[in-house]
C-alpha cells in the first residue's frame, strides 16, 4: 500500500503504524488488492482541521477525521454496497486523503474512557470506509457502516466502540 503520511503536529506518535494497520484491515476485509491502492493522511491539530473543516464543509469547528474520496463510489441506493474501487490508468487505486485531529482525538477518547490507539484506529477505519464509498447521511448507509467498522475492528481486537 502507499501510504503518504504527513504529520503537522509533533503529538502524533506511532500514527504511522495505527494507519497502516487500520487502512490495511478495510483494504483486506472490502478485498482491495493493498499493493496497488494509494491514500494520503493528515496528522493534525484541531485548528488546522477547523480550517479544512470550514473550507470543505463550510463548518468552522474541528472534528476528529475528515475524507476527501478521490472517486465518489457512494451506493445507488440507501444501504446500498458502494461501488466498488478500480484502477486507473496506471494500475493504482488512488483512494483519497484522510485528516485526523490530534486534539480532538484525545478529548473524545477521554471523554468515552477509551483507549486512544483503540480511538485513532476506529477512526481511520471510519475514513477509509468514506474514501471506499460509505457513508452515514441516510439511516441504511450509516448502519450498514457501522456494521463494517465493528466487524473490521472486531478482526483487530477492538471492542465495538458503537456499545458503551
Amino acid at each position: 500500500m502507499n501510504l503518504e503520511i504527513t504529520i503537522e503536529d509533533d503529538r502524533w506518535q506511532g500514527l504511522d503504524v495505527l494507519s497502516h494497520a487500520a487502512i490495511s484491515a478495510v483494504l483486506d476485509h472490502c478485498g482491495l488488492n493493498k499493493e496497488i491502492c494509494e491514500v494520503s493522511l493528515l496528522g493534525c491539530d484541531d485548528n488546522r482541521i477547523a480550517e479544512l473543516n470550514t473550507e470543505f464543509r463550510e463548518k468552522p469547528t474541528p472534528t476528529n477525521v475528515l475524507s476527501w474520496p478521490a472517486k465518489d463510489l457512494s451506493p445507488d441506493e440507501a444501504g446500498g454496497t458502494p461501488h466498488p474501487a478500480t484502477p486507473d490508468f496506471t494500475g493504482e487505486i488512488a483512494l483519497g486523503d484522510i485528516a485526523i485531529s490530534y486534539d480532538t482525538c484525545v478529548r473524545e477518547a477521554a471523554a468515552a474512557g477509551k483507549n486512544m490507539g483503540d480511538h485513532v484506529t476506529h477512526l481511520i477505519v471510519h475514513g477509509t470506509l468514506h474514501l471506499l464509498g460509505y457513508d452515514h447521511i441516510r439511516d441504511p448507509d450509516a448502519t450498514l457502516m457501522e456494521r463494517i467498522e465493528v466487524e473490521i475492528l472486531g478482526k483487530m481486537g477492538i471492542d465495538d466502540p458503537y456499545n458503551d
